[in-house]
């Protein structure tokens, strides 16, 4: 199996400076994990690694993608994969960084994605004759475990379960149970960790050092509605630009979702990475990591 480390852990924890310490020890190279750092124009407002502090180490998926384009998970999962293969195969362990759970899980597990061939547009024209308790019932009879999950007036995705069955042959619940969620690559998943009042003061900081070095003008030139608008602080940069917020609001309202999405990160790492290896990253973090690595891989 292919090889590869990731660092996971809350946004503000230190995940980027513990990945090049790791990165110069191992003589290894670096992908990123995070959705919104893909993005070239978002540097301040994805607190993206600088050009000098990368210190010549290869970063992969960074900077891909302008804020025009739309970016999602099953194209990373997809492009993350080759990039493990490639690395692999130079006999260099990648490492991982980042906290966008969602994508760095689709891309280590057996994770597959339900796509359609054909647009919604042309979904709905299959189905133009048919109202919302017809297909609910055609639904029920194909897959009702997958119908009594959805409310039979949500039409979109009523028809969206249906066209699963009518391309492929397979029931969503089907495609679904045959997924194990397990590891696909021989994979060390390190989740670094602070105390709460120390993350909690290192976002507070982080978010105050953005406004020190421009973030509104870096939005302000950037206006965008792809999904690189989904980054934090994004939208409340938009209202203070509109005078819907003050600056001192605005302040406030990042800190405040920064801290919740820390706890959201915190929340899905414990439940959907079993394997995980908690490390607090304290002065002793990188060396725990190493002996960690060095038995895993090259002490057997």
């Amino acid at each position: 199996m292919e090889k590869v480390i990731v660092i996971l852990g809350q946004t503000a924890v230190g995940k980027t400076s513990m990945s090049i310490k790791l990165a110069k020890a191992l003589n290894s190279e670096i992908i990123n994990g995070d959705a919104m750092q893909v993005y070239k124009e978002f540097n301040i407002l994805t607190d993206k690694i600088t050009n000098q502090k990368q210190e010549n180490i290869p970063h992969h998926l960074l900077n891909i993608k302008s804020i025009k384009e739309n970016y999602n998970v099953d194209e990373y999962q997809h492009n993350i994969r080759k990039i493990i293969k490639q690395l692999n195969q130079k006999n260099i362990i990648p490492i991982v960084v980042g906290g966008t759970g969602l994508y760095i899980k689709a891309a280590l597990y057996d994770y597959t994605f339900l796509k359609e061939n054909i647009s919604n547009i042309e979904m709905e024209k299959l189905y133009q004759d048919k109202t919302n308790d017809e297909l609910y019932e055609m639904l029920l009879k194909i897959d009702k475990e997958a119908a009594l999950k959805i409310h039979k007036n949500n039409r979109r995705r009523v028809i969206r379960a249906l066209s699963i069955y009518k391309e492929t042959g397979q029931t969503k619940t089907e495609i679904l149970t045959n997924q194990k969620h397990e590891l696909i690559y021989d994979a060390l998943i390190i989740g670094l960790y602070l105390d709460k009042e120390q993350i909690n003061q290192q976002i507070d900081k982080r978010i105050d050092e953005m406004f020190k070095n421009n973030v509104i003008e870096e939005v302000k030139n950037n206006i965008t509605d792809s999904t690189a608008s989904k980054a934090i602080g994004y939208q409340e940069i938009s209202k203070y630009l509109k005078n819907e917020l003050s600056l001192d609001e605005t302040i406030s309202l990042m800190k405040i979702h920064t801290h919740q999405y820390a706890k959201r990160q915190k929340t899905f790492f414990k439940n959907q990475f079993a394997d995980m290896i908690w490390i607090k990253n304290d002065e002793n973090a990188l060396n725990t990591i190493l002996k960690i690595i060095n038995d895993k891989w090259f002490c057997k």
